[in-house]
């Protein structure tokens, strides 16, 4: 959620620190003055930040200056998928054509900045097969690798279900 902009006509400061159109700054002036030199350029005065006494304002487009903010929250929330995680669910008889299927979506994921939970159920007496269920990961790993640069986050783990291990893209 973006915080609401104030321009113009909105500000309530008497004084403000003023930052004209080429980013130089022009010290503290009167709010009037301020006014005055941005419908001066036909540009907009706007309170940049209001953390500080006096305000910052900056002379400027209003329509660009909203436009560049939320450029940059869109780049900042495909960056965000770096916590979340997909899951990859493979089963004891998958086959190698599926493995593939299975590997592109991983890709997929992964270029898209997603961690990814490799996941393979084992049920009755395939949890007891020994390294077999281990070769198959391995395998999936081994075709996903070369699809993409890869490293494990968490090795594989014996959980109650099956066997699981999670995945990043290399940075």
């Amino acid at each position: 959620m973006q915080k609401r902009l104030i321009y113009n006509q909105y500000i309530r400061a008497p004084k403000v620190r003023l930052i004209d159109e080429k980013g130089e700054q022009l010290g503290v002036v009167d709010f009037e003055e301020a006014k005055a030199k941005a419908k001066a350029v036909d540009l907009d005065l706007i309170q940049v930040t209001e953390k500080v006494d006096p305000p910052v304002c900056k002379i400027m487009d209003y329509g660009k200056y909203v436009y560049q903010l939320e450029k940059k929250e869109r780049k900042s929330k495909t960056v965000q998928h770096a916590g979340e995680m997909k899951n990859i669910r493979l089963s004891f008889k998958i086959s190698k054509h599926d493995m593939e299927t299975r590997a592109k979506a991983a890709e997929k994921f992964l270029k898209k900045g997603y961690k990814i939970r490799i996941e393979m159920v084992l049920r009755g007496r395939e949890k007891y097969m020994g390294d077999f269920p281990k070769q198959r990961m391995k395998i999936f790993w081994d075709i996903l690798n070369a699809l993409v640069p890869i490293k494990i986050e968490r090795e594989l783990k014996m959980e109650a279900r099956g066997i699981t291990m999670i995945i990043a893209k290399i940075s």
